[in-house]
C-alpha cells in the first residue's frame, strides 16, 4: 500500500459544536434572530485546519453522548452532564446540512459515541495507506495515536488546535498513548463521571503502568506496593477498575467505511453560511474560493 499524501480530517462534531456554542455570544444570530454561534465557531475552526493541513477529506462523527454500553457497565457514566442548552438544539440539527454544503461527509451511529467512529475511521485510514487528523476536546482519543495518526487537540475556547503526537502524550501523561484507558481508569476522569481508584493521581498512576506495564499487570502487583493506601486502592477496586478501563476503552464500528478523497467546495460552502446571516465568513469563504486549486 502506498501512503496517502494528504491527510484524512476526522472531526469530533459534538466538541466542536460545543466548544464553539459556550466561545461565543449567543447574540450571533442569523436574519430569523436564531443563534448560530455554534455554527459559526465550528466552521471557524475547521476551516482553519483545512488551511493549515490540506485534507484528503472531511469527516464529522456524531453519536449519542453516552452510549448505552457504556451506561450498562456504570450507570453514572456521563449522569452529571446537563441537557443540551435549547439554543444549541437547532444549530444541531443544520450542522450536518451545513457542513454538507462544504463537501465534508457527517457520520452517525445511534450505538457508539462519536470518539470510537473516529478511532473507527483512522484505523481505517491507516490500514489503507493513509494518515488521520483527529480534530476534537477529548483527551480519551490520545489513546489513538500512532506515527500515522495524531490528535489535534482543541485548546480552550476557539483558540485553535494543538498537535498531539506520541512524545506529546508521553510528555503529558507519563505513559504511551496504548496506556491511555490503563491511566484514566486508574487516575480518574471526572468529565465522563469516573471515579479512579481512591487516593491515586497523576504521577501514581504514571509510575504504576510504567513498572507494570498495564492496569491488569499493577493489579497483580498490589500485594509487592510498599504504600498501603496504593495496595488497598489496587485490591478492592480491581474488579471497577477493570470496568472503568473497559469504559475508557474505544470500541470499533462496524460499517465504516474509508471515505474518498473529496476537496473542500468554498463556493457552496459561502452561499451556505452567507443564508444564515454569517456574512463576514461568507466573504472570507468566497475569498477562499477565488484561489488557485480551490472548487
Amino acid at each position: 500500500m502506498t501512503a496517502h499524501s494528504d491527510p484524512l480530517l476526522v472531526v469530533d462534531a459534538p466538541s466542536v459544536l460545543y466548544r464553539a456554542f459556550f466561545a461565543l455570544p449567543k447574540t450571533i444570530t442569523d436574519d430569523r434572530k436564531r443563534p448560530v454561534n455554534a455554527l459559526l465557531g465550528a466552521l471557524n475552526m475547521v476551516l482553519q485546519v483545512v488551511s493549515d493541513h490540506q485534507p484528503r477529506a472531511v469527516v464529522f462523527c456524531f453519536g449519542p453522548d453516552a452510549a448505552e454500553y457504556r451506561l450498562e457497565l456504570y450507570p453514572p457514566y456521563h449522569a452529571d452532564r446537563p441537557p443540551m442548552p435549547d439554543e444549541l438544539v437547532w444549530q444541531w440539527a443544520q450542522a450536518p446540512e451545513l457542513f454538507a454544503a462544504f463537501g465534508w461527509t457527517t457520520v452517525r451511529d445511534e450505538t457508539l459515541e462519536a470518539d470510537d467512529l473516529l478511532q473507527s475511521l483512522a484505523d481505517k485510514e491507516v490500514q489503507a495507506g493513509g494518515r488521520a487528523l483527529l480534530l476534537t476536546g477529548d483527551r480519551d482519543l490520545f489513546q489513538c495515536v500512532r506515527d500515522e495518526v495524531s490528535v489535534l487537540y482543541l485548546r480552550t475556547g476557539v483558540r485553535g488546535a494543538e498537535l498531539i503526537d506520541a512524545a506529546e502524550v508521553e510528555r503529558r501523561y507519563g505513559v504511551p498513548p496504548a496506556l491511555v484507558p490503563d491511566f484514566i481508569a486508574l487516575r480518574g476522569d471526572p468529565s465522563d463521571g469516573l471515579p479512579g481508584a481512591k487516593g491515586i493521581g497523576e504521577k501514581t498512576a504514571a509510575e504504576l503502568l510504567r513498572r507494570y506495564g498495564s492496569l491488569e499487570g499493577a493489579i497483580e502487583g498490589a500485594l509487592r506496593e510498599r504504600s498501603a493506601r496504593v495496595r488497598g486502592a489496587l485490591r478492592d477496586s480491581a474488579d471497577e477498575l477493570r470496568m472503568f478501563k473497559d469504559i475508557a476503552t474505544l470500541r470499533p464500528a462496524k460499517g465504516v467505511r474509508r471515505p474518498r478523497d473529496r476537496a473542500t467546495n468554498y463556493a457552496a460552502g459561502a452561499r451556505a453560511v452567507r443564508e444564515l446571516g454569517m456574512n463576514r465568513l461568507g466573504a472570507r469563504v468566497e475569498q477562499q474560493a477565488g484561489e488557485p486549486g480551490a472548487r
